[in-house]
C-alpha cells in the first residue's frame, strides 16, 4: 500500500472558514445568511492566491499581517491539522473536555464560533483574529497552517499544540467532496484532476506531505501532541486519555464516556452545533455533499481507480522517502 503499515480512517474533517463569526450569540439552529455587502464575489469559486510557499484563499492572504502578528496567551491551546483531517471532531472533543463534559455548554453555539479559526478572513464578518481577541481565556484556537507559518507568539508564550494527521488517500477524497460543497474553493474539476492537484500541492494549504512531516519533526517537543485520525477512529477512549494526560486534566470515567458519545460520528452528524447545517447554502451546499459524509475508514477504495492508486502510491513513496512517519490506509 502507501506506506509501512502503522495506522486506519474517515471524515469529520476540515471546517470551512467560519462565516458565522459575527453572530456568536444567535440561536444555534438559525442559519447565518451572508449580507449582500459581504462581497460574495470576492470569495465564491475564486482561484487561490499564495501565502509564502502555500496556495491559500485570496482573502486569507490579505489578512495575513494580522495573523502573523497575533498575540497568543499562555493558556491558549492550538488545534492544528491539514484540512479534512478531523479538525471539527478534535475541536468538539476539546470543547467538551474544557467544559467538563457539560453537553449543554457544548451546544451553546456552532463549533466555528466556539473554536475560532485563526487565519479566517472574510469580507463583512469579524476575522478569526478579531474573534479570538474577544474570546475569554482559556481559548481553543483552530488552524490549518503548516508549522513554519504558525505565528511566533504561540512559541514565545509556550502554548500547547495538538496536531492530528490523517492518511493521504482519505484526505484527498474528503477534500474533493469538500471543495465541491464549500464554495470558497475553486471548482475542483474531476476526481482525476483534483487528485493531480493534490499530488502537486496546488490545493488550499499546499502539500499534505510537507504539512504532516513538518509537524512530525517536532513530535518530541513537550508542547506538541501528535495524534492520528486513524487511531482516534479505532480507539477513541485511548486517544482521549492521551489528550487528558497532555493537558494535565483528570476527568471521571463517566464524563469521558459522555464525551465519547457526544463526539461520535453519529451524534455529531445530527448535531446542528457541529455539522455546519447552520451555515448558509450560499457558502456551504449540503445538497452537493454533506459536511459529514460517511464516518468510515478507508473510503478512498470507493473512489480511486486501480491506475490512480498505482500512480498515487508511487508518488507517495517518493514524497515520504526518508521519513519514519507512516499511516494505516
Amino acid at each position: 500500500m502507501l506506506s509501512p503499515p502503522c495506522r486506519a480512517t474517515r471524515d469529520v474533517g476540515w471546517t470551512l472558514p467560519s462565516l458565522g463569526y459575527g453572530h456568536r450569540h444567535r440561536h444555534r439552529h438559525s442559519e447565518w445568511v451572508p449580507a449582500a455587502s459581504m462581497g460574495n464575489d470576492e470569495i465564491i469559486r475564486q482561484d487561490l492566491d499564495r501565502l509564502h510557499d502555500i496556495p491559500l484563499y485570496k482573502t486569507f492572504v490579505k489578512g495575513w499581517p494580522q495573523v502573523n502578528a497575533f498575540q497568543a496567551r499562555h493558556d491558549d491551546l492550538v488545534i492544528a491539522t491539514y484540512p479534512k483531517s478531523g479538525t471539527t471532531w478534535l475541536s468538539e472533543i476539546l470543547d467538551a473536555i474544557y467544559h467538563d463534559g457539560n453537553l449543554e455548554k457544548c451546544r451553546r453555539d456552532a463549533i466555528y464560533n466556539r473554536v475560532p479559526f485563526l487565519e479566517m478572513n472574510i469580507p463583512g464578518v469579524p476575522s478569526g483574529v478579531e474573534q479570538l481577541e474577544k474570546t475569554p481565556s482559556p481559548r481553543l484556537v483552530k488552524t490549518h497552517l503548516p508549522i513554519h507559518l504558525l505565528p511566533a507568539s504561540f512559541r514565545e508564550k509556550d502554548c500547547k499544540v495538538i496536531y492530528m494527521a490523517r492518511n493521504a488517500k482519505d484526505v484527498v477524497v474528503s477534500y474533493y467532496f469538500f471543495y465541491q460543497m464549500a464554495k470558497i474553493h475553486p471548482d475542483p474539476g474531476t476526481m482525476s484532476e483534483f487528485l493531480q492537484a493534490f499530488m502537486d500541492g496546488k490545493v488550499a494549504y499546499g502539500s499534505w506531505y510537507e504539512h504532516v512531516k513538518g509537524w512530525w519533526e517536532k513530535r518530541h517537543e513537550k508542547w506538541l501532541l501528535y495524534l492520528f485520525y486513524e487511531d482516534m477512529k479505532k480507539n477513541p477512549q485511548r486517544e482521549v486519555q492521551k489528550i487528558l494526560k497532555f493537558l494535565g486534566k483528570e476527568v471521571s470515567e463517566e464524563t469521558v464516556a459522555r464525551i465519547l458519545h457526544h463526539t461520535s460520528f453519529q451524534e455529531m452528524k445530527k448535531n446542528p452545533s457541529a455539522n455546519y447545517e447552520t451555515m448558509s447554502a450560499v457558502l456551504m451546499d449540503h445538497n452537493l455533499s454533506p459536511f459529514m459524509r460517511k464516518g468510515i475508514s478507508g473510503d478512498w477504495v470507493n473512489h480511486f481507480t486501480v491506475a490512480q492508486n498505482e500512480r498515487f502510491d508511487q508518488h507517495y513513496q517518493q514524497q515520504m522517502a526518508g521519513s519514519d512517519l507512516c499511516f494505516q490506509m
